[in-house]
């Protein structure tokens, strides 16, 4: 057994800030991982609209921003953020978050895709990516013990006359897989 007689933080100056940059402007910070080669049309910031629905919910529509950043490392750190508008386009309340990381293997079409949840889901995705397009469908789904039963999903991407356009089908609720989501949104940085 080790004998610590101090803990390695005590009687230290505190630690600077993270000294690594990460963007979502290709202009600046560091270089992109070759292996993220096919998602750099993705990397920005997005904002824009959609439409959801589901036969358990009402529909809605929903504004949303969307953030695809990285630090030179072979992945894109993904944050995505909803909220619910009224029919005059006026914030509700918040919606739906996401937070994860894209994973491309360099020389390969091949894309891997963890999402989490702040209602308690983890999503495992994997898929391809064929130029502007991503199609990928969960391979797992975790859900803590208080989470909605998802069982799985599928989710299309693309970069369609410059904004990023995408579908997301949902198997959850004892429902089977059908459409949940769909939106456009433009690039506002990056």
């Amino acid at each position: 057994m080790v004998s610590i007689d101090r803990p390695p933080w005590e009687g230290v100056a505190p630690v600077d800030p993270y000294p690594y940059e990460e963007t979502h402007d290709l202009r600046h910070g560091p270089d992109l991982h070759p292996a993220l080669l096919g998602l750099l049309p993705y990397v920005g910031l997005w904002r824009g609209r959609g439409r959801g629905g589901y036969p358990t919910i009402d529909d809605f529509t929903y504004a949303q921003e969307v953030r695809f950043s990285h630090d030179g490392r072979p992945f894109l750190a993904y944050e995505s953020r909803t909220w619910i508008l009224d029919d005059e386009d006026k914030p509700v309340r918040p919606a739906a978050r996401e937070v994860g990381w894209w994973r491309a293997r360099e020389n390969s079409d091949e894309i891997e895709v963890l999402i989490t949840e702040p209602t308690g889901v983890m999503e495992l995705y994997f898929g391809t990516i064929d130029g502007l397009k991503i199609e990928m469908a969960t391979d797992a789904v975790v859900r803590t013990p208080t989470a909605k039963p998802v069982a799985g999903a599928h989710r299309l991407y693309g970069i369609v006359e410059g904004a990023l356009a995408y579908v997301i089908e949902l198997a959850a609720m004892g429902q089977p897989l059908q459409s949940h989501l769909s939106a456009r949104l433009e690039r506002v940085g990056g």
